[in-house]
């Protein structure tokens, strides 16, 4: 076992995940197209992914979705805690808010909706590599999707970070 030393990580130095945080693995031709389409209209002006820590056993990322994000329905094959630092997402019936968690099983699949502030989450996961899986497959989401990115996208690039977390 490889041997754990102290260490410091700044949000100045993470890595930001760009068009690959909304891409599958083996998409159908329907994911592949709207995904094609979500990115075209400018899906990636509304999240920021930034990767603050990964050491074994231990990964943590900041994301900011900004309002109104279309999430897909998707899961991923390890354990995730999310925490919400500020803003708001509405989770099925549930509106989470700053200091709310959510913890969610591996393969089990789930999507939520940023509220009008955006959504500033802490993912924290033990193995970052863990798959992700789309299960939005019809051409109904990915048009409401685009129809969403369109009427939000200048909103999006003019947004600030809710939170303190910046």
């Amino acid at each position: 076992m490889e041997e754990q030393k102290f260490q410091i990580f700044r949000k100045a130095d993470g890595h930001r995940f760009g068009d690959e945080a909304v891409l599958t693995d083996d998409p159908t031709p329907v994911q592949a197209e709207g995904l094609q389409r979500m990115l075209d209209a400018g899906v990636t002006d509304g999240a920021e992914f930034t990767l603050l820590c990964n050491v074994p056993g231990f990964a943590l990322v900041h994301c900011w979705f900004k309002q109104d994000y279309p999430l897909p329905l998707h899961s991923h094959s390890a354990n995730g805690l999310y925490y919400i630092v500020s803003g708001s997402a509405r989770l099925g019936t549930e509106t989470l808010g700053p200091g709310d968690c959510i913890f969610i099983p591996a393969n089990t699949p789930y999507t939520y909706r940023a509220g009008p502030e955006g959504a500033e989450i802490l993912e924290f996961r033990h193995d970052l590599n863990a798959d992700y899986r789309n299960y939005a497959k019809n051409k109904a989401f990915y048009d409401k999707a685009v129809s969403t990115i369109l009427a939000n996208r200048d909103a999006w690039r003019k947004a600030a970070l809710p939170g303190h977390c910046v």
